[in-house]
């Protein structure tokens, strides 16, 4: 008989003699078969993470202290894959004034891009690569977030590196905070530092569920946990208009309601714009 099989019948004959092993055994064994998986969101990551890009702008200027040399300061901020044509969004402040615009991808390839378009009322903006294979971010067209839902931004912030913070949606329709109201934010408190601008906000199935864009600022007291995105569907509207026009194109009827004097069934126009359409009309 083999050496490993005497040791399997002495370990069995321990097992029977002495209660105390025997009852352990059977605890390590129930443990490993109830155990239950550990909470992770790895594979979220995994399916969302090559679709988000480092962008990096430059915007060439000349200085008297150089002379002639010209000085080219680095934005840095983040990008996502949106279609597999080469087209990205990211956020408007990340490219503003850029002279030159360069995506890094993940897996370490690097492409110069150019810009589409932007739209400054949602501070989004479309950026084009020439290449092919790009992994594209999934996206789900009638996607709707709620409060509560759990949630994970993947950028770059202060040029580490992809990271993922990880939060909750803490409100949906925040408006006030561009300069045309009835655009609807989504608050969040999954932390967007310096680099994050433009990354994505995705769900727990790796799904956009919106483009990371800015924190609460302009309180005194300090602040934490206030983190806002642009919903994907508002997003993912305003790309497409600007690849179709080169920009956005919306609706301006051109006047001011009053609010010394209000109507009982409809609202007083207070002040006609000029070169308006209502001014036309």
């Amino acid at each position: 008989m083999r050496p490993a099989s005497y040791g399997v019948m002495i370990a069995v004959v321990l097992l029977l003699l002495i209660p105390e092993w025997r009852n352990n055994t059977l605890q390590v064994l129930e443990y490993n078969q109830a155990r239950p998986e550990p909470l992770s969101y790895a594979k979220a990551v995994s399916i969302a993470s090559p679709s988000v890009v480092n962008i990096y702008s430059e915007e060439i200027t000349s200085s008297q202290l150089y002379g002639t040399k010209a000085r080219r300061p680095t934005n840095l901020g983040s990008g996502v894959i949106m279609d597999a044509a080469g087209y990205l969004l990211t956020n408007y402040h990340v490219v503003q004034n850029a002279d030159l615009i360069t995506v890094l991808l993940q897996n370490g390839q690097q492409f110069p891009a150019e810009l589409i378009g932007f739209d400054t009322y949602t501070d989004l903006a479309v950026l084009k690569v020439e290449t092919n294979n790009l992994p594209v971010i999934p996206q789900i067209a009638n996607l709707q977030s709620l409060a509560g839902d759990v949630v994970l931004a993947i950028g770059n912030p202060f040029n580490l590196g992809q990271t993922v913070t990880q939060g909750v949606i803490s409100a949906t329709g925040r408006s006030g905070l561009s300069a045309i109201n009835y655009l609807e934010f989504l608050q969040m408190d999954a932390a967007i530092n310096d680099g994050n601008s433009g990354g994505a906000l995705i769900n727990t199935n790796g799904e956009l569920v919106g483009i990371n864009s800015r924190k609460f600022t302009g309180a005194k007291e300090s602040i934490q946990g206030i983190f806002f995105a642009i919903p994907y569907s508002l997003a993912n509207k305003v790309m497409r208009k600007i690849i179709a026009n080169g920009r956005v194109i919306r609706g301006f009827l051109g006047v001011s309601i009053s609010t010394i004097q209000s109507a009982r069934n409809g609202f007083t126009i207070g002040t006609v714009h000029e070169n308006s359409p209502a001014k036309k009309a």
